[in-house]
């Protein structure tokens, strides 16, 4: 497919996205002085903002890209859900798949910016399991959902909307419907996403997860570990990001290594993000593993250009792929 194929598909996708939302609370302000009480920066506020950040960026860079973004997940029943939902709504992204509890709070991770630098990130959460109610509430809304969908991320991020026997529900569910599935896992269900179509860890998630350990550098092994993963966790493919050493992805009986754009990079926070959700949409599309890879490697390293987590641009991706295929 052309990109303006691709690009134009990308419209018509719909994608759920199972996982840990939150809210990124941003104070941007200027530091003049330190503080008389201790050693510290006082920062004198100029704004503040809040984002829809984790699964709620995937869903972001979803609608940016023109597809429909369908969040499933467990908040709070606080104020900062009330928040969430208002993000939702004032993004035109569907809030269906919202699962209040009133035994656990919204995550939100409140960054402070003086300029460009982070001067100190405040993170309210918790992070344990969902309980068994929420659990069968989650999986049940998320099979009804899935159902009108193309792709299905799984967006972790360890804060206990996910677990084992959710994972696996979702996952043999989406088998039995022919939906393919992504992952982007975190350290805790690292070993529970079995059966799934691509595994998408970055490369100290890789490490730790699986405790192994390889240069980066050298192809041979970089190949030999992704197989070796591909193995070990039972999934049909691996798409490692390898940060400054560019991607590698393991798929379909196809193994390709991209390079890393040259970037000026501001921040890397979110790309992650921006990575799993075109690759989830390539992958609905059935495109080359090749395709997968290259497009979602430009995407990662055009969100770094830019300061805090924001999704990813449709028409500046879109330039830079057809300059680059």
């Amino acid at each position: 497919m052309q990109a303006n194929q691709i690009f134009d598909a990308f419209a018509q996708l719909r994608v759920l996205i199972v996982g840990d939302v939150m809210i990124d609370s941003y104070i941007f302000g200027k530091v003049e002085r330190i503080s008389p009480e201790a050693p510290i920066p006082v920062v004198n506020v100029k704004r503040k903002e809040i984002r829809l950040g984790g699964a709620g960026n995937v869903a972001m860079n979803i609608k940016s890209l023109g597809g429909t973004a369908i969040l499933c997940t467990v908040v709070g029943n606080d104020s900062d859900a009330n928040d969430l939902v208002k993000l939702l709504t004032d993004n035109d992204l569907p809030t269906e798949g919202i699962i209040r509890s009133n035994d656990r709070i919204t995550t939100v991770k409140q960054r402070v910016l003086a300029g460009s630098q982070h001067v100190v990130r405040i993170d309210s959460e918790m992070d344990g399991l969902i309980n068994a109610g929420e659990r069968s509430q989650l999986i049940e809304k998320a099979k009804i959902l899935a159902e009108s969908c193309d792709v299905i991320i799984f967006e972790d991020y360890d804060k206990g909307a996910l677990d084992a026997e959710s994972i696996q529900s979702i996952v043999s569910f989406a088998k039995s419907k022919g939906i393919p599935t992504i992952v982007d896992p975190k350290k805790r269900n690292f070993l529970h996403y079995q059966g799934t179509d691509i595994f998408k860890p970055n490369l100290k998630e890789l490490k730790e997860g699986l405790k192994i350990d390889f240069n980066a550098k050298n192809l041979d092994e970089v190949r030999a570990a992704v197989a070796s993963a591909k193995q070990t966790l039972g999934v049909n493919g691996v798409f490692l990001t390898l940060s400054e050493n560019g991607v590698f992805i393991d798929f379909a009986n196809e193994t390709h290594h991209v390079a890393a754009h040259l970037r000026s990079i501001t921040d890397v926070s979110g790309a992650g993000d921006t990575v799993v959700s075109i690759a989830a949409m390539c992958l609905a599309l059935k495109l080359s593993p090749k395709a997968i890879a290259e497009m979602s490697n430009l995407g990662g390293g055009l969100v770094c250009e830019y300061v805090g987590v924001v999704p990813i641009e449709k028409e500046k991706l879109k330039a830079e792929y057809q300059k680059n295929s």
